[in-house]
């Protein structure tokens, strides 16, 4: 019987594989899934056991680094957004984690690719667009009106 790790990897392998061109590579020995040359999540397990994945957050890194069972992933790449989540005492919340894919995805796929995920929900709620004063709309209403007035 497989452990609610290995399930939770297969069903995380199995989500970020449905996402548009997306598709899985060995590099290194290990278990990546990629959107063109650009890999978007790495998936793996501790000891053959324990759940470990990194994932590029480029909006919600901050976040996730809160969590106990994050880290910013090595060799440089937690500077870029990359988090490591390691599960060694902690089951994996996959709804979550599919979340971190979709976040992943888009920031590696091309825009294109990307726009296909629209029915996908944002991880981070866009912030509002700063509302720009009315002062520049009434002085365009107002310079109409001088020219209508001529």
């Amino acid at each position: 019987m497989a452990s609610s790790h290995s399930r939770a990897r297969d069903a995380l392998r199995a989500y970020a594989l449905s996402l548009p061109e997306a598709w899985e590579d060995h590099p290194w020995g290990e278990l990546v899934i990629k959107v063109g040359k650009k890999i978007f999540v790495f998936l793996g397990l501790i000891d053959d056991k324990r759940l470990s994945m990194s994932v590029k957050l480029p909006d919600s890194a901050d976040l996730a680094l809160s969590l106990p069972f994050t880290a910013p992933t090595g060799y440089g790449l937690g500077k870029a957004g990359w988090v490591t989540a390691r599960f060694l005492e902690h089951d994996p919340p996959v709804d979550m984690l599919t979340e971190w894919v979709v976040e992943s995805y888009r920031a590696v796929a091309t825009k294109k690719l990307a726009a296909r995920l629209e029915e996908a929900p944002p991880i981070v709620p866009k912030k509002p667009a700063k509302r720009t004063a009315k002062k520049p709309a009434k002085k365009a209403a107002k310079r109409t009106a001088k020219k209508r007035a001529r």
